[in-house]
């Protein structure tokens, strides 16, 4: 009878070895891709995302982490290789991930390279059951992973034998279904940086050319944009014209800067505190330098018994070269007219609403171009309070200059609509009166914000696109 129960023990445990076995020899199941969409690849270990370093274009172009902004660059599209196997495809660059020189190697070089479906450049997706994949490359057999567990934006990717490891596995955050995790801190700018209402135009050199609010409107210059110095005032012997509008002040607000036909144009403001009896002029300038501007007279007011306030001026140049004035500030709201090239005055006496919040705080408009469309920033809410400022940096857009602009969510901005691409946060307080500029690098913001001392800092940011074309902040 003993030796019975023993020979069924033993079948037993030889039978469930063999499902172990089985098990642990079975292939983990493939995760469902879906090949029309564009994924960011966010690492288990470190939160960082899969990124193109320094938005390369070029073949052998390193792959490593970087904090998420949802940028091309940081978007894949698997294209299928067939047998369970995927290329990934930078959005950014067209080209696809690629293990160099078909290496085999614990710790090879992860590239990008042009699409020739080599083994090298397929990967099997292995579902771990956790909400996270293993990429399991075909030619080597190894895991993709951030190399030696980094955490630090840079870290480069490589190639691992399969360890399973929190390092080796990756979340694929399908873009549309998930914004960027958090609000960027303002970019590294250095020198002379207080500034309020920041204004910024490229010069013929290549350089930045700065305005801002301030006695005689204040100018910084910038070779790189990134390190500031003052450059005096744009009127430093005052601005007698405006003294109707500013109590008898030089003290002149909100300058728009264009650089157009061998000139810099600026719009600027001329007002009080809380009052509409405001007005928009126009100067123009060769060089840009302080003193060399002229003055070049009234190009829009309002009075006490207007419905708006014309402060805050925005010169757009549509896509058929015709010019137009954006402006506005709390009462009714945002406002439209346009200009004559020639001169840059107004046309004639036609003004249209853009945006408004039935009174509410919305001012500061910005109208850029991009790809298809219009984009309508403006600043909601409280300005100039220092740290206890809660200004806010909202969105519209539309495929015409003159709108109407909607939000994200279908709603008008003249309906009090707007999508946020950039708030307070942390010691980051009350970022707003925005501007945009499209440089080598792409579409750039500019904006003022608060510090805990209520000191007015420069904030200079890019700017990205998710796969529906709405503008966040990076």
């Amino acid at each position: 009878m003993d030796r019975l129960l023993r020979t069924a023990l033993t079948a037993a445990v030889v039978a469930l070895l063999a499902v172990c076995q089985a098990l642990v020899a079975a292939p983990a199941s493939a995760a469902t891709i879906d090949t029309n969409a564009s994924y960011v690849l966010v690492n288990r270990h470190s939160g960082k995302v899969m990124d193109v370093y320094e938005r390369a274009t070029g073949d052998g172009a390193p792959i490593v982490q970087w904090a998420r902004n949802d940028g091309a660059w940081q978007q894949w599209q698997f294209v299928d290789s067939g047998g369970g196997y995927y290329r990934l495809r930078s959005r950014h660059s067209g080209k696809v991930l690629d293990l160099y020189d078909h290496s085999t190697a614990d710790g090879a070089d992860v590239v990008q390279w042009a699409d020739h479906n080599g083994a090298n450049q397929q990967f099997r997706v292995v579902d771990t059951g956790s909400g996270h994949v293993k990429l399991i490359n075909r030619n080597s057999g190894k895991a993709l992973e951030v190399w030696e567990w980094s955490t630090a934006d840079g870290g480069r990717l490589s190639q691992y034998a399969d360890t399973n490891g929190a390092n080796q596995q990756w979340q694929l955050v399908k873009l549309g279904t998930t914004p960027p995790p958090a609000y960027p801190n303002p970019g590294t700018v250095t020198g002379d940086v207080n500034v309020h209402d920041p204004e910024v135009a490229k010069t013929p050199s290549g350089g930045y050319l700065l305005a801002h609010t301030g006695d005689g409107i204040s100018l910084k210059t910038s070779a790189d944009r990134t390190a500031w110095r003052n450059a005096g005032a744009a009127f430093p012997g005052g601005a007698p014209w405006a003294h109707s509008y500013t109590n008898g002040g030089n003290h002149l607000w909100a300058p728009d800067l264009t650089y157009v036909n061998g000139r810099y144009h600026m719009y600027y403001s001329a007002s009080t505190f809380g009052s509409n009896h405001s007005a928009i002029f126009l100067a123009t300038s060769t060089t840009g330098a302080s003193g060399s501007w002229t003055n070049q007279g009234l190009v829009v007011e309002s009075r006490t018994s207007d419905n708006f306030n014309a402060i805050d001026p925005n010169l757009i140049i549509d896509d058929q070269g015709r010019w137009w004035l954006n402006f506005g500030s709390f009462w009714s709201g945002i406002k439209m007219v346009q200009l004559d090239p020639a001169t840059g005055k107004r046309t004639g006496t036609a003004m249209s609403s853009i945006a408004g919040r039935n009174g509410g705080s919305i001012e500061a408009p910005t109208i850029y171009r991009h790809g298809g469309y219009y984009y309508l920033l403006v600043s909601f809410d409280l300005c100039c309070r220092g740290a206890d400022s809660t200004y806010r940096v909202m969105a519209g857009r539309s495929t015409s200059v003159t709108g109407p602009y909607v939000d994200r969510n279908g709603v008008a901005l003249t309906a009090g609509g707007g999508t946020e691409i950039l708030a307070g946060h942390g010691s980051i307080h009350g970022p707003g009166h925005q501007a945009v500029i499209t440089d080598t690098d792409g579409d750039i913001l500019f904006y003022h914000w608060y510090a805990n001392d209520d000191s007015s800092r420069l904030g200079i940011n890019k700017i990205g696109y998710d796969a529906a074309g709405w503008p966040y902040v990076y």
